[in-house]
């Protein structure tokens, strides 16, 4: 195996501002659900499937971005700048009619599918009011993944770290304000932390736009200089992002289904799996800066003809995701009541949950380490097999669900070891993709 000349210090210089920017957007997610455990039970779940349902639909435009990442980083290696703006250009062609449609589709279809799948009143009803807020959010989301494929895919990750701050601290600000009422803010409960964070995406938009046109030097990019419609450059940018966006969505529809199965098991059931989510989440913090790493060095490393640089620079960066991921599995390891009480006050709660808090230690480990594998696959733009390794992974991990809750009828703790299931599985395959080499010489 050939080895890289791209440093471990590399790495952390791309990684690092998304880590930062995951630990804003991680305490986003922190606040609403501490928030939300402190009205009730009912909007703590409800908080969980209307979070996960709406970050379903949108892994369509997130998935839109990480092609658009790696053809970005592609075109960086080549040095062929004139062509990054170009797509970026035609992302936007393609992303703004995507978020009409999937808007449409969960303001006017929302509530129909959750009251054939939800077997509680209370907790749709609170669903409902959820996304019925949450929903304007799309539009702003997916320009914003344009903007962060840019970013990240020219390794300039430091204006992430920027803008996902300022998501963070006003979705915190407007939670406190929306979800209790106070300063003279209507109390909205449920309804405030969906429009709180739909405000902080429009926060982050503004940002962004602000950023690019002011400070960051666009010239060699031209990227305020609308290209032409070019239907071959289209049609590349979709070829490499379909399956990506194919196997975000199915990652989260299967989270869906993952939240909407626990449901049946009871509100308990479903507000330790929304406490354990979250703290899952935060344990992946690292995973994300040094995933995106890896999709944008590998696809640089191809695009600078160096691809037999490529398995040595992903052994690199499993070391320090395995390391990031490690130091916060050992604190969430040796605090786990202290974590889990940043989300309720209620101690019986806080028992129940603190044996799935150690089934996702184990599970956060075993994932740190082949995610990065996983991404690599994707950073090769051989987008198509990643595709196939998630579905293959996703349909057993599902399948394994089913059978615990509704046949073996398992507690909580032992469905949650499904998330073992899935790391070793999407790991194994990646892995041995990689090592077969079949992805050398791809184009995008």
């Amino acid at each position: 195996m050939f080895k890289t000349d791209v440093k471990y210090l590399d790495i952390w210089k791309i990684a690092y501002p998304i880590i930062l920017g995951s630990i804003a957007q991680n305490l986003l997610n922190i606040t609403d659900t501490a928030f939300l455990g402190r009205v009730g039970e009912i909007e703590l779940g409800a908080g969980a499937i209307g979070g996960v349902y709406y970050f379903a639909i949108i892994m369509l435009g997130w998935g839109f971005g990480i092609g658009t990442q790696i053809i970005v980083a592609r075109r960086n290696g080549e040095e062929d700048f004139p062509a990054i703006g170009r797509t970026i250009h035609h992302g936007l062609y393609f992303l703004v009619p995507l978020a009409i449609l999937t808007f449409s589709l969960m303001k006017f279809l929302s509530d129909d599918f959750l009251f054939v799948i939800m077997e509680s009143d209370a907790v749709r009803q609170a669903t409902s009011e959820y996304l019925g807020w949450r929903s304007f959010g799309v539009f702003f989301a997916f320009i914003n993944f344009l903007f962060r494929a840019f970013y990240v895919g020219l390794g300039k990750t430091k204006v992430i770290t920027y803008s996902t701050t300022l998501l963070a601290i006003v979705n915190v600000i407007l939670d406190y304000l929306l979800i209790f009422g106070n300063f003279g803010f209507p109390e909205m409960g449920i309804g405030g932390a969906a429009l709180a964070s739909v405000i902080a995406e429009f926060s982050a938009l503004l940002f962004f736009l602000f950023y690019t046109r002011f400070i960051f030097t666009t010239k060699p990019y031209r990227l305020f200089h609308l290209s032409r419609f070019n239907s071959k450059l289209y049609v590349r940018i979709i070829k490499v992002s379909l399956p990506v966006m194919g196997q975000n969505f199915l990652s989260l529809a299967t989270w869906l289904v993952f939240f909407l199965l626990v449901e049946k098991m009871g509100e308990r059931q479903l507000a330790i799996s929304n406490i354990t989510r979250s703290f899952y989440f935060v344990l992946m913090m690292p995973m994300w800066g040094f995933a995106s790493a890896t999709n944008t060095l590998v696809s640089f490393l191809i695009g600078a003809k160096r691809e037999h640089e490529v398995m040595s620079l992903v052994n690199k960066v499993m070391v320090l995701c395995l390391s990031g991921v490690g130091a916060m599995v050992i604190f969430g390891s040796i605090f786990p009541h202290e974590a889990v009480r940043i989300y309720t006050n209620d101690q019986t709660l806080v028992e129940a949950t603190i044996p799935v808090v150690y089934i996702v230690n184990v599970a956060a480990l075993m994932l740190s380490a082949t995610f990065i594998f996983f991404n690599a696959v994707s950073g090769t733009g051989k987008t198509q097999t990643s595709f196939l390794i998630e579905v293959i992974t996703l349909t057993i991990y599902l399948s394994y669900i089913w059978f615990i809750i509704v046949v073996y009828q398992g507690s909580i703790s032992t469905v949650w070891t499904s998330e073992w299931v899935y790391a070793l599985l999407l790991g194994s395959m990646s892995f041995f993709y990689l090592r077969s080499g079949k992805w050398r010489g791809s184009v995008v």
